[in-house]
């Protein structure tokens, strides 16, 4: 049990540190080509920035000091390095930057490409190596059919190398579509490169754009996504689930070019699903919900947790928020009376796999699903909380309570305790917006108190429940001298003990 709760110290010292290739390359003189660096010093000094935060992953940390002074040579601003991010390192930290009063953020490494609304930013997603020539024998491998409809979504790291792959391929596949990165314009975000992909092959007046986790791709006039197939080139990972788990009902496929191998997606989608779903079935049956803060820098975090409290509140549940950086098993096993947790956090660290907590953690789509009865399962899922809010594209609103049907509970069954729930939507104090109920209210003075607190609930049903006064109950007496001495031998135990009375010798 204490290694649930605490980490070996000789573990940590013994756990080994994956290196990745950037580190080996810039110690060949490849620094200022990797890291882009002429490009990173246009964007400063175009627009007179002053103080730079560079944002590093922990794995690139060891180069982050010498690309520090060479930004710093090139330019006139002083820079500032940012480690041991907030929350993921794929989100950008405006927070960290905030604090030294940075004049933008210059962001290395993958990324998920989430808006942000604070500062300028610019991404260097580095170059992975990758085999151009084997990424395209294992394309023609897995999609022998020159006619295939295929669509190419990619890990940023590998943008550089999508234009030359598509001029392979798009000679003998004319149905194939490669993606583009795109970022939000609005939020001042902008791109070292444009995955060298024309940006007439990604539009047209017939075709139907669309823009989805920072790629942009269109589809045929007259089709959906569903219709084709999608072709990843990446390492296996959270943007993978992330694709897979939103566009489920298409055949997913992936190149690894660590390994430079091509294979189909075996991964059980209807077994993650059905896994999500248990989820959403104990966000019904949920009384105390947590709500945790796992970005500050993603566009909209504070319009979708108003909502969630909104919809929390009127499907009759209680709310806390909990603000606490990186989650852990730890950190979340001191709040035993929340039943569970949902995570707002960027579409890539949404999906957290919550089998080692003691409460489940869901996503703000499966707590909506759990709260809004007109949301119904329909195998769609949603990771972004953006497309929940209102003009969200699955935006769906709360059902306006009916002024007479105050008073009245639905029930249903819960599919995992198989007992009756009741959903106590209509009370006039959530049409009203007011509460004016205390966590003990006297029913009757003959018989018992009613709880109608949810806290005051969960106190209840457990065995021990703090020192109890019982006043009136005990009677009084004087103040009387207590035990004197330590608590491995008080003075009045040492008679008659040996060990206890056998004076510490000293050394």
């Amino acid at each position: 049990m204490t290694d649930v709760f605490s980490s070996s110290s000789e573990a940590v010292l013994q756990r080994p540190v994956s290196v990745s290739f950037l580190r080996t390359d810039s110690h060949a003189g490849n620094l200022v080509q990797l890291y882009q660096i002429a490009e990173t010093c246009h964007f400063i000094t175009n627009n007179q920035f002053k103080k730079v935060a560079l944002q590093f992953p922990d794995e690139f940390l060891p180069d982050a000091v010498r690309v520090s002074v060479e930004i710093e040579k090139e330019t006139n601003a002083k820079t500032f390095i940012l480690g041991d991010t907030s929350y993921g390192s794929c989100c950008v930290d405006e927070v960290a930057a905030e604090h030294v009063r940075a004049d933008c953020i210059v962001h290395y490494g993958p990324s998920c490409l989430s808006p942000c609304r604070r500062l300028p930013l610019l991404y260097v997603f580095g170059k992975r190596p990758i085999d151009v020539q084997q990424c395209a024998a294992a394309f023609k491998e897995l999609y022998p059919d020159c006619q295939s409809h295929v669509i190419i979504l990619y890990d940023v790291t590998y943008s550089h190398a999508i234009g030359d792959l598509r001029t392979l391929l798009c000679e003998i596949y004319p149905n194939v579509v490669v993606s583009l990165l795109k970022t939000d314009h609005s939020c001042g975000a902008k791109l070292v490169q444009d995955s060298c992909v024309d940006s007439d092959h990604i539009e047209s007046q017939d075709d139907r754009v669309i823009f989805k986790f920072g790629r942009q791709f269109s589809v045929k006039a007259g089709q959906s996504v569903d219709n084709y197939s999608m072709f990843y080139i990446g390492q296996e990972g959270l943007t993978l689930t992330n694709f897979m788990m939103t566009w489920n009902h298409c055949a997913f496929s992936s190149f690894n070019p660590e390994t430079h191998t091509g294979r189909v997606e075996s991964v059980k989608i209807n077994k993650a699903l059905m896994k999500r779903y248990y989820a959403i079935e104990r966000a019904k049956d949920a009384s105390v919900v947590g709500i945790l803060v796992g970005t500050l820098g993603v566009a909209n975090y504070l319009t979708i947790i108003e909502q969630l409290k909104d919809i929390i509140h009127k499907a009759g549940k209680k709310s806390y928020m909990f603000a606490m950086g990186k989650i852990n098993v730890p950190k979340l096993a001191n709040f035993l009376e929340i039943d569970i947790y949902v995570l707002v956090a960027c579409p890539e660290n949404s999906l957290l796999d919550s089998s080692e907590f003691y409460k489940p953690v869901v996503t703000p789509f499966e707590m909506e699903l759990g709260c809004n009865k007109h949301r119904e399962w329909t195998g769609e899922y949603v990771t972004d909380f953006r497309d929940l809010l209102p003009g969200g594209s699955s935006h769906v609103g709360f059902p306006e309570p009916d002024q007479s049907a105050i008073g009245e509970e639905t029930t249903d069954v819960s599919l995992i305790t198989g007992a009756l729930r009741t959903c106590s939507t209509t009370s006039s104090e959530i049409i009203n917006g007011t509460s004016e109920s205390s966590s003990l209210v006297p029913r009757n003075q003959t018989l018992t108190v009613a709880n109608t607190n949810t806290a005051a609930s969960f106190l209840s049903g457990r065995s021990w429940q703090g020192l109890e006064p019982k006043l009136g109950q005990t009677p009084v007496v004087k103040a009387v001298a207590g035990r004197r001495g330590i608590a491995i031998a008080y003075e009045e135990e040492g008679v008659g003990n040996k060990d206890a009375s056998t004076p510490l010798q000293k050394s």
